[in-house]
């Protein structure tokens, strides 16, 4: 999926889709916690890995 990111006053953002906040269980209240490896932006849910079980990955920790 291609994004663009949207003038929002002196910032910009990333809409994120309802499908995609649905499978996430992401709401307008949810905590997102932002980090970056150096080349790309990584946002999730506050609390959880950045590659959950969602997509069948697992983490570092567990294998």
């Amino acid at each position: 999926m291609l994004k663009r990111l949207t003038p929002h006053g002196n910032s910009l953002a990333l809409v994120i889709e309802k499908p995609v906040l649905k499978l996430l269980n992401i709401t307008a209240e949810t905590s997102l916690d932002i980090t970056t490896d150096g080349r790309s932006i990584i946002v999730s849910p506050a609390g959880r890995s950045p590659r959950s079980k969602v997509n069948g990955s697992k983490s570092a920790a567990q294998k």
